[in-house]
C-alpha cells in the first residue's frame, strides 16, 4: 500500500502541475478518483458508519500526502520566496533552533619576529534563536463526497486547500517583512534609508550591504511599481535594457545588481495590496533572512455529520508552521530604502 500511495501522490502532484506523461489529464483524474473509491471500500459515497468504524482512513492519508507536497511546491514558484525565505521541514516535537554566529572578527596585530606576547582575544560566540510554530487549520465540507461521486474535479479540492494555505503563509510572510525593524535584523547587518530616491546614495547602500555580507553580491527586491524609481543613467543607450523594459516591464539589472520583482498580492478576501510600493530592499549573503518551518505532518480530521443541522460532512485540515526573521553576523545583510 505504501508504494501505491507514493505512486498516486506522484501522479496527483504531476497532474496538479500539468506534467502527466503516462495519462491524459482526464485519465489521471479518473485514476485518482478510482483510487479514492478503492480506499473508501469501493464506494463513491462517504458513509458516516464507515468513517465511524475506521474503514476509510486511507482516503484521508492520500489527501494528506498530496497536500504536504503541493503547498510547499507552490510557495517555491515565487522569486521572492526563493530569494528571501529559508523553508524547512522538521519532525513533530523537534525544537527549531537557529544558531547565529557572532559577526565580529579577530584583530590581527603586527608583531616582532620570535615573539608571541600579544593579548589574547575571545569572540563572544553565538546566540540561539528558537522559532515557535503555530497550528493553522481550515474546515471544509462536502467537497470530498463530490469528488468521489465525480461531480468535482479532484484537482479542485486539492487546489482550494493548497492555495488557501499558500495565501495565508505568503500574507503572513509579507506582513512580517514589511514591518521589519533594525532589532529583528541584528543591528549592524541592517541599513535603513528613507527619503527621495538618489542614484548615488542607492549605489552606496548596495556597497554597504555587500560589504557587511562579506562581499557577497546583492540583489534588489521590490514591486514593479517601486522598480520604476530605479532609472540608471545608462539605460537610454543600452539595447539590452530597452529589450528588458519592453519584454518584462522592468530592467533586469541596476548598474549590474540583479532585480527581483515581487508580484503584488491582495490580502485574503480583500482588494488591498500586501506589499509596500514605497519600499526597495537590497539583500546579500548566504543566509536567507526569513525562516519558514513546517513542523510534523498535515492532518485531516473528519467531522461528525450527525452534529450538523444540515447533515453535511466536515473535514478539518491542519498544519503547523513557524515564521520569523533571523539575521545577524556576517552571513547576510539587508538594506531598505523607503521612498518619500
Amino acid at each position: 500500500m505504501a508504494n501505491d500511495i507514493r505512486e498516486l501522490v506522484k501522479l496527483a502532484v504531476d497532474n496538479y502541475h500539468g506534467n502527466v506523461t503516462k495519462y491524459s489529464s482526464d485519465q489521471a483524474t479518473d485514476v485518482l478518483r478510482n483510487a479514492l473509491i478503492e480506499a473508501n471500500g469501493g464506494s463513491s459515497v462517504l458513509d458516516y458508519r464507515s468513517m465511524r468504524d475506521g474503514k476509510c482512513g486511507a482516503v484521508f492519508t492520500l489527501i494528506e500526502e498530496i497536500l504536504s507536497r503541493t503547498v510547499p511546491e507552490g510557495l517555491q514558484e515565487s522569486d521572492f520566496f526563493n530569494t528571501l525565505v529559508d523553508y524547512r521541514n522538521v519532525a513533530e516535537g523537534d525544537q527549531i533552533v537557529f544558531r547565529i554566529e557572532d559577526g565580529e572578527l579577530f584583530e590581527v596585530a603586527e608583531i616582532a619576529r620570535g615573539t608571541q606576547g600579544i593579548r589574547r582575544q575571545r569572540i563572544g560566540g553565538s546566540k540561539e534563536i528558537t522559532l515557535k510554530t503555530k497550528m493553522y487549520g481550515v474546515r471544509i465540507y462536502e467537497e470530498l463526497s463530490r469528488v468521489l461521486s465525480g461531480r468535482v474535479d479532484f484537482n479542485s479540492l486539492i487546489n482550494k486547500v493548497a492555495e488557501s494555505y499558500r495565501q495565508m503563509l505568503l500574507e503572513n510572510i509579507y506582513t512580517m517583512w514589511n514591518t521589519v525593524t533594525a532589532d529583528q535584523m541584528g543591528g549592524e547587518t541592517y541599513f535603513p534609508v528613507a527619503g527621495s530616491f538618489d542614484n548615488d546614495k542607492f549605489l552606496t547602500l548596495i556597497e554597504h550591504v555587500e560589504a557587511s555580507a562579506g562581499g557577497s553580491p546583492a540583489s534588489i527586491v521590490c514591486t514593479r511599481a517601486a522598480s520604476r524609481t530605479l532609472n540608471p543613467a545608462y539605460v537610454s543607450t543600452s539595447s539590452n535594457a530597452a529589450n528588458d523594459l519592453y519584454a518584462k516591464g522592468v530592467y533586469a539589472t541596476y548598474y549590474g545588481t540583479p532585480l527581483v520583482i515581487t508580484p503584488q498580492r491582495h490580502k485574503v478576501n480583500s482588494n488591498d495590496f500586501l506589499f509596500d510600493d514605497k519600499a526597495i530592499y537590497v539583500v546579500a549573503g548566504s543566509e536567507k533572512p526569513i525562516k519558514c518551518v513546517r513542523e510534523g505532518n498535515p492532518l485531516i480530521i473528519p467531522g461528525d455529520p450527525m452534529t450538523n443541522a444540515d447533515l453535511t460532512q466536515e473535514y478539518f485540515y491542519e498544519e503547523a508552521y513557524g515564521l520569523g526573521i533571523v539575521l545577524a553576523g556576517n552571513n547576510a545583510s539587508i538594506g531598505k530604502w523607503t521612498l518619500t
